[in-house]
């Protein structure tokens, strides 16, 4: 299972319940006391501590013959191999980011090991059972990138408390305390007024890293707040065509806020506990300069220890670091204010600042019901029998909408291709082992043309020899790695093959590879491109025939439409026969 957060928990006590023999957990993450509310497992004397570790604790009481193996760890981590996923029946998604949902469904594939995905937006949810050669995988339809803003409206025109939250977040704490520019956050898109902007945005940092100089000293403050909020505003006000529709920004003079925050001063301790309200400028500037106080300390820390090779420490942003939280709450409330934008709470700025999605426990624990309900047609391998269900509480005639499984995308990357494990013993194995001897003996390349290569570029085609002597570990490939392997035939073209290396100790007389699988494997052809379709007049869309009568699941969240029964109109009009098209969901039938 990986995830042990709102998903997490309620599927973990199911599967403990249901008497799963051996359950591994992994998770990365610790406890937060906003968990507390729907992840039921932990209790506020767990704040700070592994999620999966409590969990683990937790979930033992309710079952103590199931054994529970816990990985306070990232599942990217090298440690969790594709050999690591082969040793399971079935892996559980309990995520809430893309990344490592595609991570993990990349992984099942490479091993041939079901995964069971899900997830909750707000009252929405979906399973998702995938198999490879089966079922469409995660990466089959292309998903929704992260939010990200024009350059010239985060520095230059902001007109949302998003603007000013992204500016704070990933532009201002970076320049002080991180990385410079969050490449992320900014669509760099190579427009007039972005290319503008992103220039002056260069010339800026160099400006701020005088300014980081200075970190720690009692001037600190009014220099960084004289420069973002004064000079560049005053800048920004001099280019009159900007404001000609909009009201122009007003600048702010440090000494005077400062006295005016005179009484806030003395309230210091109740503002920083304030979490619901927004904070008055004034408020946010005591914010500002305690939190820089705080953040200034923790990096002269961090520098104190750093040895003489390390990287300069850097200080990122986390929606559970209070330190961060408040420079970018009290950074974006001061530029709200300069720009006449709405301020937000603390709360909102961790919610919009941290990318939270609204999560309920009720809708976990449907959907982790209904992951335990898919596991059980995969064990038995009824994969026939399995539904990508959806919740869907405002769909107009039912909660759940079951659906069939969506078949394999052809064109897909990810499990488009066919999979390959070897097992080589990296202190002898050569590239050209690899090539000579596994890829064109035992998977049966033969003497096709065919390139070898890995994320950092073509190790091996039929002009690039060179690397053929060197060791794998020469070429920076170990235990994890995967390489790719393109068939160059122009007829019979085979899949891509992605091929996982796996490390171990083989016999001295033996060759310095092994085969994890007996025998060659089938590996497919790729799809021939299909001719233009004759649709005789039906509608078309980019080509090809629109099918019809097929329910599709709605990625964008919009509602499910409701099943309803076709009705013979052959029969008599007072004894209508109700025609059912399909089992497995619920028949809404009109009066």
């Amino acid at each position: 299972m990986v995830g042990a957060g709102g998903i997490g928990c309620e599927l973990l006590k199911n599967i403990v319940l249901m008497g799963f023999g051996q359950i591994h957990i992994v998770d990365l993450d610790t406890i937060d006391l906003s968990n507390l509310n729907r992840q039921f497992l932990f209790r506020h004397e767990h704040i700070k501590k592994s999620k999966a570790l409590v969990a683990k604790e937790a979930a033992e009481r309710f079952n103590p013959n199931v054994k529970i193996v816990a990985h306070h760890a990232n599942i990217k981590d090298k440690e969790f191999t594709v050999g690591w996923f082969r040793g399971f029946t079935v892996v559980f998604n309990a995520l809430d980011n893309l990344e490592a949902r595609r991570h993990v469904n990349k992984m099942c594939l490479a091993a041939n090991v079901p995964l069971i995905e899900s997830g909750t937006t707000g009252f929405n949810g979906q399973t998702q059972v995938i198999e490879k050669g089966l079922t469409a995988c995660y990466d089959c339809t292309p998903k929704e990138t992260p939010k990200s803003f024009p350059v010239c409206t985060i520095r230059s025109t902001p007109s949302q408390p998003i603007h000013c939250i992204v500016w704070g977040k990933s532009y201002l704490l970076n320049e002080i305390f991180g990385a410079s520019e969050d490449q992320a956050a900014f669509d760099h898109s190579e427009d007039a007024a972005n290319a503008k902007e992103i220039e002056e945005l260069r010339r800026e940092s160099e400006a701020l890293k005088k300014i980081r100089d200075a970190v720690g000293t009692p001037e600190f403050p009014k220099m960084l707040f004289d420069k973002v909020f004064n000079t560049d505003i005053e800048r920004l006000r001099s280019v009159e065509d900007m404001w000609k529709s909009r009201a122009a920004p007003g600048a702010l003079d440090y000494n005077k806020v400062l006295s005016e925050a005179a009484d806030a001063a003395t309230r210091k301790d109740s503002i920083l506990t304030d979490d619901q309200r927004p904070w008055s400028l004034q408020e946010s500037l005591v914010v500002f300069n305690d939190s820089l106080e705080r953040l200034s300390k923790r990096a002269l820390e961090q520098s104190k220890v750093k040895g003489p090779s390390d990287p300069e420490p850097i200080i990122t942003f986390d929606k559970d670091d209070i330190d961060t939280l408040d420079f970018v709450t009290a950074s974006a409330n001061i530029r709200s204010v300069v720009f006449s934008i709405e301020c937000k709470s603390r709360f909102e700025v961790k919610q919009m600042a941290g990318n939270i999605i609204p999560a309920i426990a009720t809708t976990n624990a449907i959907v982790a019901g209904l992951c335990v309900l898919e596991s059980f047609k995969v064990l038995q391998g009824e994969y026939n029998q399995a539904k990508e269900v959806f919740l869907t509480p405002f769909a107009p005639g039912r909660l759940l909408a079951p659906d069939r499984p969506r078949k394999p995308n052809p064109e897909c990357p990810v499990c488009g291709v066919s999979n390959a494990s070897v097992i080589v013993d990296l202190s002898r194995a050569t590239l050209s082992d690899i090539v000579e001897g596994y890829i064109r003996e035992q998977l049966g390349l033969g003497d096709r043309e065919f390139s070898l290569s890995n994320d950092v570029g073509i190790l091996y085609d039929y002009d690039e020899t060179d690397n053929l002597p060197k060791k794998l570990i020469e070429l920076g490939i170990g235990n994890g790695s995967f390489l790719t392997i393109m068939d160059d035939s122009d007829d019979d073209t085979l899949v891509n093959i992605v091929l996982d290396i796996e490390e171990g100790t083989l016999d001295p007389a033996e060759k310095p590879y092994k085969a994890v699988a007996e025998g060659k494997p089938d590996i497919p052809r790729k799809p021939k491109a299909a001719a233009p379709l004759e649709t005789n007049g039906e509608s078309k869309t980019n080509g090809t025939a629109e099918p019809k009568g097929l329910k599709r699941s709605n990625e964008s969240g919009e509602e499910q439409p409701s099943k309803k029964a076709k009705i013979a109109t052959s029969a008599p009009e007072d004894n209508d026969v109700v025609l059912v098209e399909e089992a497995g969901g619920a028949i809404v039938i009109d009066d």
